[in-house]
């Protein structure tokens, strides 16, 4: 019998293939010396409470300390997430970071007095500090974007007492978290190899894209045996959640957790509800691309499991994180050298925790701070998957940098509607760097096959989860029971529509919801999609070797929250309150459809 492949401990990890959080904090001391600074300035920020009227030169010493706190805690915050994401099993690290959501929680409500404060002031007034006093001008894009929340805050002690429960309402996704990430076992499985191997979120992502069609399914059915088994758990747990939106945007006068959502970053409606016509318009595309999936792989039966396979076997296209390091640098080097030497910054600083370890968080991320390194959380497996995760959280990591380098703190971060764009441009630019130095029409259809199943996986697959999130917000809205059957249900029914007849019956897909963890980001999951589409026409743009546009687009990663993110992809050359852009996406999906029917005939 093999020997089961075990995943290392974190103990067993090579230093340089984790982060160096050293750069944060040089020991866990000072993150304490750091964590109790915090507790002292926000209890002092409440000094400034009830002076704002006092005059301009009383609204800059106002939010300059309050923004100091924030500052502070947003470092501590970021060094207690990441220390706990690298080993979730790790139980002090479990408690720093469980202190660290209570302090935010805590601080929340000593700094909540301030923009119902700011707000009573009225839009005039602010006006009136401005022209007084220089020095707050850097600050009023910032009191602009706070004094359009007025109709949705309520008074100080109201907003005292909902931000100091923050800790509360993040349970239902802390215990998804912990559920997900920490306790769930699954059954260990056999590998294209022949090896026993653990079964784990990252080794399914592997396993599913194999081209032996047993083991696709094997790790299919073992992972949804596990979630069926806490169904119910996940069910509440969700549920939970979305009555939680439901209800802060309830009592915040929205006439929706969508609208509440959205608005935070000021971005209208209609947004949303162009992705899901458009996307709904272009189903044909996709239920083409599955089509032509199940004559290549010959099957009378398609799966669900047989989605992520690559059509054509797979070609020697593996990599160790040294050669995808060298891809990356190649693929992004069209955006200027500038660019390229903050990438080659990151790996040679330790920005990057490669490989899986026992209880790390899964998946992949960009995190940090405007006073820490720009992060990147990484299972790298060897595969292509693995380098265009690369490039794509180099996308984040790099919009970061560059804000920090050009913003101010109130600035130097940037809303999520933005964020997928910067990264999924990569993505972009990674796929043309292949097809273009690739001529082995095997390799090349490969490319197109990856490209075409990315395009699958985040505009359609994404937008069919902002459906379901939509349908699970209006359902508890209307006071009807949001149960785990009731989410499967629907789900399916969703699966169905979007694959269409070509794929048949694959019931466990129904339980898929329960391990999605951007349900509990709230209405987060639909900027993949109107990202995806975007970044298609900004990466068209620069590869087109128009040096303005090249430099809108770096402008763009300059910006920050300087801006209204709309306002933001007007400048860079995308007006997203349309649909062109949606429709140009679709038809670069197309014609790359087409060109892979043609290579695979």
């Amino acid at each position: 019998m093999s020997e089961v492949k075990k995943v290392p401990q974190r103990s067993e990890v090579a230093p340089e293939l984790t982060w160096d959080l050293g750069l944060i904090f040089t020991t866990d001391q000072d993150f304490e010396d750091a964590f109790k600074k915090v507790n002292i300035e926000a209890e002092k920020f409440k000094g400034y409470q009830g002076t704002l009227c006092d005059g301009p030169a009383a609204l800059l010493a106002a939010v300059k300390a309050l923004l100091d706190v924030y500052r502070l805690s947003e470092k501590v915050y970021v060094y207690a997430s990441m220390k706990n994401d690298q080993d979730t099993t790790n139980s002090k690290y479990q408690g720093m970071f469980s202190r660290v959501q209570a302090l935010m929680a805590s601080i929340e409500g000593e700094l909540a007095w301030f923009d119902p404060e700011l707000m009573s002031l009225g839009k005039e007034k602010v006006q009136e500090y401005l022209q007084q006093e220089p020095e707050l001008k850097e600050y009023s894009h910032l009191f602009e974007d706070t004094l359009r929340f007025a109709e949705h805050t309520l008074s100080a002690p109201e907003e005292k007492l909902l931000a100091s429960m923050g800790d509360i309402f993040a349970v239902p996704e802390n215990i998804f978290s912990v559920l997900d990430d920490a306790d769930l076992k699954f059954a260990d499985v056999i590998d294209q190899n022949g090896d026993r191997t653990e079964l784990t979120d990252s080794t399914y992502s592997q396993l599913i894209q194999s081209t032996d069609r047993e083991i696709r399914k094997q790790a299919f059915t073992k992972l949804y045996e596990v979630y069926h088994q806490f169904l119910r758990t996940f069910g509440k747990t969700l549920g939970s959640h979305v009555h939680i939106q439901n209800y802060d945007a309830k009592v915040r006068h929205y006439g929706s957790a969508r609208q509440a959502a959205l608005n935070a970053n000021n971005i209208p409606e209609t947004v949303y509800d162009n992705l899901v016509q458009t996307v709904h318009r272009h189903l044909d595309l996709l239920q083409r691309y599955v089509g032509l999936r199940k004559r290549v792989l010959k099957l009378t039966d398609l799966s669900m499991y047989d989605l992520y396979t690559p059509l054509t076997g797979k070609p020697e296209l593996t990599y160790t994180f040294e050669e995808g390091k060298k891809i990356a640098l190649k693929a992004l080097s069209v955006l200027g050298s500038d660019y390229v030497g903050q990438v080659q910054n990151a790996f040679e600083k330790r920005y990057i925790d490669v490989i899986p370890n026992k209880g790390k968080r899964g998946g992949a991320y960009s995190g940090g701070g405007y006073d820490t390194p720009p992060y990147i959380l990484l299972n790298w497996n060897d595969d292509l998957d693995s380098l265009y995760t690369l490039v794509h959280e180099m996308g984040h990591s790099m919009h970061s940098q560059l804000t920090k380098q050009h913003q101010p703190f109130q600035y130097g971060d940037y809303s999520i509607f933005v964020a997928e764009i910067a990264s999924t441009t990569n993505e972009n630019l990674l796929t043309a760097y292949l097809l273009e130095h690739e001529a082995d029409p095997a390799v090349r259809a490969y490319v197109l096959n990856y490209y075409l199943d990315g395009f699958k996986g985040t505009v359609y697959r994404q937008t069919q989860f902002a459906e379901f999130e939509q349908w699970l917000h209006e359902t508890d809205a209307k006071g009807e029971s949001l149960t785990a059957d009731e989410m499967a249900t629907k789900y399916l029914d969703l699966n169905r529509q979007y694959y269409g007849k070509e794929v048949g019956s694959t019931p466990q897909i129904a339980d898929e919801w329960a391990r999605i963890p951007h349900f509990y980001y709230d209405f987060y999951v639909y900027q993949y999609s109107t990202g995806f589409a975007a970044a298609t026409t900004l990466a068209n743009n620069i590869l087109d070797d128009q040096p303005e546009d090249t430099a809108a687009y770096l402008h763009y990663l300059q910006s920050g929250s300087s801006d209204y993110p709309i306002n933001i992809m007007k400048q860079a050359g995308v007006d997203m309150t349309k649909v062109d852009y949606l429709e140009n996406a679709f038809t670069v999906f197309e014609k790359r459809l087409e060109e892979l029917e043609h290579l695979l005939k």
